[in-house]
This record gives C-alpha cells, sequence and structure tokens, in this order.
C-alpha cells in the first residue's frame, strides 16, 4: 500500500484499515507459531503499512491541531 494512496483517505478510513492490518498481523503471528506461514514476506509488508498509517494519522493530527491556532 502506498503513502499517496492512503493520504486520500480520511481519518476514520484509515482507522479502519489499521485495524484490519492489526488482525492481520495477529494471524501472521499466530500461523508463524504453529509453522503454517506460507508467505514470511507478508510479516514485514504488514508492519510497514502499520507504521505508514500510523504516520499518516500523526501528520493529519498535527496539522489540524497547527490550523486550529
Amino acid at each position: 500500500m502506498k503513502a499517496q494512496e492512503l493520504r486520500t483517505l480520511g481519518q476514520t478510513e484509515l482507522q479502519k484499515r489499521l485495524h484490519e492490518l492489526l488482525k492481520e498481523q495477529f494471524n501472521l503471528r499466530m500461523q508463524q507459531r504453529t509453522g503454517q506461514l506460507s508467505r514470511p514476506s507478508r510479516v514485514k509488508a504488514v508492519r510497514r503499512d502499520i507504521s505508514r498509517i500510523k504516520t499518516l494519522m500523526t501528520e493529519q493530527t498535527k496539522a489540524l491541531a497547527g490550523s486550529g491556532q
């Protein structure tokens, strides 16, 4: 998922995607522990997507706080 695509989403949509990715991350961790993980690279990709979303959410929050002054 590209950061440019995420920038077009609103705060609630980002929160929804974040929640979905956190669930997926949990499921991937469980698969990894039981030895059923088929694509280990997906763990890294999900972790980076979570980080991207959190960064964008922080940017949006700071931008709103900055424009309110």
